[in-house]
Formats: C-alpha cells, structure tokens, sequence
C-alpha cells in the first residue's frame, strides 16, 4: 500500500475499490456525472482541497474529462493535482462490451499503470509527516455520536459543523474528519456543537 497526502477523487465505486487496494488515502467517488448536482459532495471536496488536497483521476474518456474540468473550476489550483492513466482501448472484465469510446477506465487497467500515473503526477515522491492521533470510532461513540439517546440528532449537528453530506457513513466520516482536521481541534469543535444544541 503506498501512502498518499492527497484525497483521490475517482468516478465510480469499481474505481474505488481497485485504489483501495493500491493506496492508502481517503478515496471520494463522484457517481459519475452526479456530482454536478451534489451540493453536498462539491462542499466536501472543496473542503478537502482546501484542507488536505486533491488529486483527481478519472477515465480518460470525455466523460471523465468533463468530471476532472468541472471539479478543476470549483476548487483552487494550488490545492489540486491531477493524475492520467493511458488511452488503452479494450473492455472491463465486468462489462459485456466496451464503454462508448472503447477505453479502458480506472478499475480496468493494472496496477502497475496505476502507480506509474500517480508517479508521473509526482504524488509517490512527497514524503508525509508522521500522522498525529487519529479520531476513531471509539471516539465518537465515547462523545455521544453513535450509540446513544440522541447519537442521531448529535451527528446530524455535527456533519452540519463541518458541512458534510448528511449521508456519510460512520467509516467515511471518520476518514474524512481525519483528513480536515485534529483530534485536539476536533474535541474543541465537539464543545461548541454541544454549546450550539443546548442554544436551541
């Protein structure tokens, strides 16, 4: 598993899957073309840009330049890196028949393409800082987020905090709070959601 500082951007839950066994980094899936009605996810990647960085590796189909041109205008250049895989025609192993262009996406190539791409966007060779302690789930459920009388009402409060999308997982909301910020500023930021609810 190689460590990326960066979250990675990809298409569709097939090309998640084939990165979640190649790198370690948080992995956001646009569902194609829906994130460009998804508030929500456009307000998450955003944040990540802003906090941890971006970088985007879609298809390179038209489709999956449109989805990289579109997320490049709603995010600052600085905080976005974009990674290409190869024209290689052919079909994913899943599929009856080719995409409409005939290329091969993201979940189809090898993993040695994969790595060569991130290489060629200069990601393998930053080095990252020793990760400080991270929040778990634990946390969240010793914090009254999960598990609790009013665990629902609490993380609804606290995925407003932050503006994330209402429907993250518990995984995906650890993993994303990891990435914009730490365990001391994340018990800080849970002090003034409580004080915010007691307002109400």
């Amino acid at each position: 598993m190689i460590k990326i500082k960066q979250a990675v951007i990809v298409e569709g839950k097939y090309d998640k899957i084939k990165l979640s066994g190649i790198i370690d980094a948080p992995i956001i899936q646009t569902d194609g073309f829906g994130i460009f009605k998804d508030k929500e996810l456009q307000q998450l990647i955003r944040t990540l840009a802003e906090k941890r960085g971006i970088l985007v590796l879609t298809d390179s189909d038209s489709a999956g330049f449109k989805i990289r041109s579109f997320i490049g205008s709603t995010v600052d250049q600085s905080n976005i890196i974009h990674a290409y895989i190869p024209d290689i025609f052919g079909k994913e192993s899943r599929k009856t028949e080719p995409s409409k262009e005939g290329k091969i996406g993201v979940e189809g190539v090898s993993e040695e393409i994969i790595m060569q791409s991130l290489a060629n966007a200069g990601v393998l060779c930053e080095t990252t800082p020793e990760p400080e302690r991270p929040i778990t789930k634990l946390d969240l459920y010793e914090l009254g987020f999960t598990g609790g009388e009013h665990s629902a009402q609490k993380r609804a409060a606290l995925l407003k905090y932050y503006s994330f999308p209402e429907r993250l997982s518990a995984n995906s909301l650890i993993k994303v709070l990891n990435c914009v910020t730490t365990y001391d500023r994340f018990l800080q930021d849970v002090e003034e959601i409580e004080k915010e609810m007691a307002q109400c």
